[in-house]
């Protein structure tokens, strides 16, 4: 079942990048919600290994490919920082456009890349792992908490969303940070690696339906 559903999320992700990417003019792309787009890369990739894992077979090249998979988290996902300031300043809240809100963001973003790759990658020792059908390559270590960076990104998803549906009317950067936030919490005693991605899927369709309403001019301040 887990083969079908990292299948069935790589085809979802790859429509939520086309979609998000539909009719959007060149000016567009310059804008900081549009890193959304790099941010989606990636887990059409993790997706993709994940699902031919068992094809590909045990070996150096699956194992670098999920190594990859670890260095891409640890870069892109705080991205999604700079996607939670762009929303604020392209809906239109003046004080987001201060030069100041870009500058912590952005040395907000780079921290958290650093960290992450310092503490989760440098040193990551992996080994093959075989779970509901799934053939790939997981940290030799037991997490022993929540990931940090990832507690940092939530946090400013969380509040950004708040931030813009109180001024747009826009609940549902919100509702998407929410569920994601209450999924990676909430354990779920059910056999399998893959259903619980689902939560994190959610949430990339909410931020690209965001991005969709700033494309189209229809999340702004009211």
């Amino acid at each position: 079942m887990d083969t079908f559903l990292y299948f069935l999320y790589t085809f979802l992700y790859t429509a939520l990048l086309i979609w998000g990417l539909y009719g959007i003019r060149k000016q567009e792309l310059d804008k900081w919600s549009s890193v959304i787009y790099i941010v989606i890369l990636p887990l059409i990739y993790d997706n993709l290994i994940l699902a031919t894992g068992k094809w590909i077979g045990e070996g150096e090249l699956l194992e670098s490919l999920n190594f990859s998979r670890f260095c891409l988290h640890a870069l892109i996902t705080p991205l999604l920082v700079m996607y939670s300031i762009g929303t604020l300043r392209e809906s239109g809240i003046q004080w987001a456009k201060k030069k100041w809100l870009v500058l912590v963001g952005i040395i907000y973003t780079i921290g958290l890349m650093v960290f992450e790759f310092s503490v989760e990658v440098v040193g990551l020792e992996i080994e093959v792992v075989k779970e509901y059908g799934v053939v790939s390559y997981s940290n030799v270590e037991e997490a022993t908490g929540p990931p940090i960076m990832v507690l940092f990104v939530t946090l400013i998803l969380i509040v950004a969303s708040a931030i813009v549906w109180k001024k747009t009317k826009w609940p549902i950067f919100f509702i998407g940070a929410i569920v994601m936030t209450i999924g990676s919490a909430v354990p779920l005693n059910i056999e399998s690696g893959a259903v619980t991605n689902a939560f994190e899927l959610f949430l990339i369709f909410t931020l690209i339906w965001t991005k969709r309403r700033l494309i189209t001019g229809q999340l702004h301040v009211k």
